[in-house]
């Protein structure tokens, strides 16, 4: 097979092949890895590492599945005709949301019955804060605690989670529909929800960002913290999307319909989306060590020294995230042939998750701390509850996937734009 994707478009209209079997492996792997999981809860004190690394696993997952949201909806509002094959498959991975509400529940649990200290330190006005003062005692706790506390954290996070599958369901709904009676009528539905629902994402996601994320550390706060969301949320959904496409490709799916065009288009994204991220962490590293105001630098400051004012291992994660996550990536992006060659690109995008998982870690993993209030080392056991809360909720992500699917066209065969997605070649 060559190395470079198809070029010969063909107008591919059958149903995808059979998936039950791959679905029933995903869901078995997941559970299997959410029980291994459960498992570190029988370990002595380890409670807060295992809730946190399922914390992980949950905020990542449902990054994705926000990226390939804001993904379709920008595809219908800029009417692009490169893009509808890939929708698709993003169209299945949004499924997943209503299984990602299901899969947070335990740490809502864990927050009404463990009083908080499981994940969220505020939710527990006992909690005790840098040795010395609770929560309660805390003035900065109570300027928030009309947002921070557990009955209005878990009403907005059941509400967000709701909003999302609303939507992903209404353009779902719509793009489905029209493989059966092909009426335009659904293009503009999608439109209609996209550029009245587009933006109330953006402040889902941010939302997501300052209240699961930012309010670990609540004292500390970043007003871009949403922007360093976003570019997550799109660089894991364009590098699992593409990902899938390559799959597809490979075991004859896309041959003919997937082109190096399509590949271009998602190399261009990819790289934009690693230039954003650099920008928004370095103007938000920039500014807060400028003002170098102490209730804003302690964040850092515990990602890169212990108490005695000896370097500790995030410091190091840091300097991964700048090469690994950024400059590696940018670099190889700026090639062409990188771009479009499947040997080249898929390395890049499994690299690109992979970080995008460790980013997510050096922003949550650091909120467990040790007696002196340094954050735990990154090489840790708690690694271990990251990998298999990640596998786990992943499993279930990949089995809903499947099973959507398996339910509908391969590709949207009657959208007005397809013979021109179909047609996009070099």
């Amino acid at each position: 097979m060559s190395t470079h994707a198809a070029s010969a478009p063909t107008a591919i209209a059958a149903a995808p092949a059979p998936a039950g079997s791959n679905a029933s492996k995903a869901l078995g792997i997941g559970i299997a890895s959410i029980f291994a999981t459960v498992l570190g809860l029988a370990l002595p004190g380890n409670a807060s590492a295992v809730a946190v690394g399922w914390l992980v696993a949950i905020v990542f997952w449902t990054a994705i599945a926000i990226g390939m949201l804001m993904l379709i909806m920008i595809h219908h509002l800029s009417d692009a005709g490169w893009s509808v094959v890939v929708r698709r498959q993003f169209e299945h991975g949004i499924s997943a949301f209503k299984w990602l509400l299901l899969l947070f529940v335990p740490l809502l649990l864990a927050t009404w019955l463990g009083k908080g200290d499981a994940v969220w330190p505020w939710g527990n006005l006992n909690h005790v804060l840098h040795g010395t003062e609770t929560v309660g005692e805390d003035a900065a706790y109570w300027h928030k605690s009309p947002v921070l506390n557990i009955l209005s954290f878990s009403a907005l996070s059941v509400f967000l989670y709701g909003f999302l599958i609303l939507v992903s369901a209404r353009l779902r709904k719509a793009s489905f529909t029209q493989d059966v009676d092909g009426d335009v009528k659904w293009s503009h539905q999608s439109h209609a929800t996209s550029a009245s629902c587009i933006a109330l994402t953006a402040l889902a996601l941010t939302g997501i960002a300052f209240f699961w994320i930012m309010s670990l550390e609540y004292h500390w706060g970043s007003t871009i913290y949403g922007m360093w969301f976003f570019s997550d949320c799109i660089r894991g959904a364009l590098s699992v999307g593409l990902l899938v496409q390559l799959w597809l490709f490979a075991r004859g799916d896309f041959k003919g319909i997937l082109s190096s065009r399509h590949l271009h288009c998602i190399g261009i994204f990819i790289h934009a989306f690693t230039a954003f991220w650099a920008y928004v962490a370095v103007c938000q590293y920039i500014l807060i060590w400028s003002s170098n105001l102490t209730e804003e630098t302690f964040w850092y400051n515990i990602r890169e020294l212990n108490h005695d004012g000896s370097t500790n291992q995030w410091w190091w994660v840091g300097i991964a995230l700048i090469l690994l996550n950024f400059l590696v990536p940018f670099l190889l992006l700026l090639s062409y042939k990188t771009k479009i060659t499947i040997y080249k690109i898929a390395p890049v995008a499994f690299a690109i998750l992979a970080t995008t998982l460790l980013d997510l870690t050096y922003n949550i993993l650091p909120v467990l701390k040790n007696a002196y209030g340094d954050a735990q080392p990154f090489l840790s056991l708690n690694l271990l509850w990251i990998l298999t809360s990640v596998i786990g909720v992943g499993g279930v992500c990949v089995w809903s996937y499947f099973k959507s699917f398996a339910s509908t066209k391969l590709i949207p065969i009657r959208d007005p734009r397809i013979a021109e997605c179909l047609a996009n070649h070099e």
